[in-house]
């Protein structure tokens, strides 16, 4: 896989592994997503931060979990990539205890999200939303049995 793929560590909620997040991440684009070429940036951020985005591009209020900017365009380039996915981390730690999962497994799901609507899938809809999450849930899993996920919540 040729590109760039930044990960960009905004916030102070935990301390990420970045560079554990990179591989699982690359992981799925080559993989997965057979992706050739990519232009992408993840940035983990607050909720402050997060809200702002979130009310600025999106004309909604109050934070979020991902919010993804697709700069590319599938139909023309099915195997390019080019985006930018915010990631809230204080709605990973929140939605974590929630769900009874770690806050480093969201961060996993929610990267899987980002790169899903980069793919083409929606959740605008109670039937697709649905279809993504199982598929959200397939790839999680099988990236737990390949990277030590827990060890994202470690610094390098």
């Amino acid at each position: 896989m040729t590109g760039t793929l930044w990960v960009r560590n905004r916030q102070r909620v935990r301390r990420v592994n970045t560079v554990l997040l990179r591989r699982i991440i690359r992981s799925l684009l080559a993989e997965t997503f057979k992706i050739a070429s990519c232009e992408l940036c993840f940035h983990l951020v607050a909720s402050r931060e997060i809200s702002r985005v979130n009310e600025t591009f999106l004309g909604h209020e109050g934070s979020t979990d991902v919010i993804t900017f697709d700069h590319g365009d599938v139909a023309s380039e099915p195997s390019s990539l080019r985006g930018e996915i915010f990631i809230c981390l204080d709605d990973a730690v929140e939605q974590a205890q929630v769900f009874r999962t770690t806050w480093m497994e969201e961060l996993v799901r929610y990267a899987i999200h980002g790169l899903l609507h980069l793919r083409g899938y929606d959740d605008l809809h109670p039937a697709s939303r649905r279809a993504m999450k199982r598929v959200e849930g397939r790839l999680l899993r099988e990236l737990k049995k390949r990277f030590p996920i827990a060890q994202l919540g470690r610094s390098r």
